[in-house]
């Protein structure tokens, strides 16, 4: 039985332009290549794999064969793998960064930001920073749409096709009100009281988030895209919410804010990731910046009883 040959990078990459695009014309025109040079191409690739990897028969548009879909997974693969090896060769050539731009959620402690900036000016005097401070899935968007070279974000960065990502500690939710809150002023709440009073839901206008709510109990909500517009309104006792605890902790010992018992809403564990494009791995500079993070990460304790938001 004769074994498949090898087929080149070049050849991986007509097969995908041809997949992705969906015609011949258009990967040539992606690729600046004939159209005769892409058919060729392709079919020097089955040669080499000995399957047939489109239908050519019967449609102007090339289908893919069952062969073609089962490999087109692996050509994948190969193709990204190439391509992050390229990005982090060009790295390594062009030395340290002129310029970082760091995207953080903001749930992350303030007192572990400060320090590991702090820490940074110290370590890399020459090298400019750009922060950006955002919630939910716009530390995503910011690193996909290239406005961030790395971020550290909320449990929202898994699964997303073309990110990479390490973990990097989480933080505690509880909810909240002020004490003169009704919900505040009970000395035991009884399952789902919380549905009968407005919480306050901090949103963001990305779209990962687009449609999703995220341990929203009660149907009256106001939704805040800031996370101090939030607590002030909390501590006014407009509502009640979710609040990171390192944030809330000195409202809790002045009793400006109390932790509520809800017997069906205890809270939750809010992880942290650090991301960075797939094909843009990151410079030593913002290499340094994730390892300090994912570092004090490292340490974060979790409460008993909580789940994952």
């Amino acid at each position: 039985m004769a074994n498949p040959g090898t087929p080149t990078f070049d050849q991986l990459r007509t097969f995908l332009a041809v997949v992705d695009t969906g015609s011949f014309a258009a990967a040539g025109k992606r690729l600046n290549r004939a159209v005769s040079v892409i058919s060729y191409g392709v079919a020097n690739l089955e040669a080499q794999l000995g399957v047939t990897l489109f239908d050519r028969e019967g449609s102007r548009k090339p289908q893919l064969t069952v062969a073609g879909r089962a490999l087109l997974a692996e050509a994948r693969a190969v193709a990204q793998g190439v391509d992050s090896l390229r990005a982090k060769v060009k790295g390594l050539l062009e030395g340290l960064e002129a310029e970082v731009d760091l995207a953080v959620d903001v749930m992350l402690p303030a007192e572990r930001l400060g320090k590991v900036l702090r820490a940074f000016a110290e370590q890399f005097p020459t090298v400019t920073l750009r922060l950006h401070v955002e919630a939910l899935g716009a530390i995503v968007s910011l690193v996909l749409d290239r406005e961030a070279v790395v971020g550290v974000s909320g449990p929202l960065a898994a699964g997303v096709d073309g990110v990479e990502l390490i973990a990097a500690g989480s933080t505690p939710m509880v909810p909240v009100a002020a004490p003169d809150h009704p919900l505040g002023r009970m000395t035991e709440i009884p399952p789902g009281a919380g549905r009968q009073y407005t919480q306050l839901v901090l949103t963001d206008r990305s779209r990962f988030t687009e449609g999703r709510d995220f341990s929203v109990l009660s149907s009256r909500t106001w939704r805040l895209a800031d996370l101090g517009a939030k607590h002030a309104l909390l501590r006014e006792g407009v509502g009640w919410g979710n609040m990171p605890l390192p944030m809330i902790q000195p409202d809790l010992v002045a009793g400006t804010l109390v932790r509520l018992a809800m017997p069906d809403h205890p809270g939750g564990t809010y992880r942290f990731n650090g991301i960075w494009r797939r094909d843009a791995p990151p410079g030593p500079a913002a290499s340094w910046l994730l390892d300090q993070f994912v570092a004090l990460g490292a340490h974060d304790a979790e409460e008993a009883g909580m789940g994952d938001i």
